[in-house]
């Protein structure tokens, strides 16, 4: 089998082209195994942000084999999305937090929205306000959080189902530079717990700050894949 035990993600010739004519992936073939940390980068339009929707089977490729811990999810059936979905914490730029709930209730509505029991639900999201240092502010409303303290929100809902994989898109983008840092040094927290990340930017500082794997795209190709590399571009 080209893939093996050890590879959590697999892209093997995986494009995706939108109407009418327009590639914003052409024939990626990318591993990343388990426990690791890899910057996607690129400038915008480059196909950054497809490449996160097709891992999260938000989208599916037009041609290629998407494989994620072993199940081929290239065309994955609507019932099951939901299954994989648990396996994949995904935070955004724009943190997409319920404006009337509480910290404490935007992170329990997505564990039972899910189907977890009440006895479950108050164990875990005590626990992942504490990873994220919200302990204090449980009670609180997203109007009154920082940039920096919604996207732990944001995170702390995300890890809820203590998935295998937490893809983040851009998520500092709306950020300045101390929730910036603060917000890569939780990612880094999260990743020495085990759990694959891969983190989708354009920022070039927070890239070359980790010196860990980026790969690189350009025109929707993958033109660079760096052990410990920087943003070349």
């Amino acid at each position: 089998m080209w893939y093996t035990k050890n590879t959590v993600i697999v892209f093997k010739g995986v494009s995706k082209k939108y109407p009418p004519n327009v590639y914003a992936l052409k024939d990626a073939t990318l591993h990343i195994k388990p426990g690791e940390f890899v910057s996607i980068v690129g400038q915008s339009g480059v196909g950054k942000t497809t490449m996160a929707k097709l891992i999260t089977a938000e989208q599916s490729p037009t041609k290629g084999k998407i494989i994620i811990g072993g199940w081929d999810i290239s065309r994955i059936k609507n019932r099951a999305k939901p299954i994989l979905r648990r396996q994949i914490g995904v935070i955004y730029q724009d943190f997409k937090l319920l404006p009337r709930k509480t910290v404490y209730e935007n992170i329990a509505f997505a564990l039972q929205v899910s189907g977890f029991p009440r006895s479950k639900i108050v164990k875990i999201v005590p626990q992942v306000v504490k990873i994220v240092g919200l302990e204090e502010k449980e009670e609180r409303f997203p109007k009154q959080l920082s940039g920096g303290e919604k996207q732990r929100v944001a995170i702390a809902r995300a890890l809820a189902h203590r998935p295998k994989v937490l893809v983040a898109d851009e998520p500092t983008g709306n950020l300045d530079t101390v929730n910036t840092n603060e917000i890569v040094d939780l990612l880094l927290k999260i990743n020495g717990f085990g759990t694959t990340v891969v983190l989708v930017t354009h920022n070039r500082e927070v890239v070359n700050g980790l010196k860990k794997r980026v790969v690189t795209l350009e025109e929707g190709e993958v033109v660079s894949d760096q052990a410990h590399g920087k943003y070349m571009i």
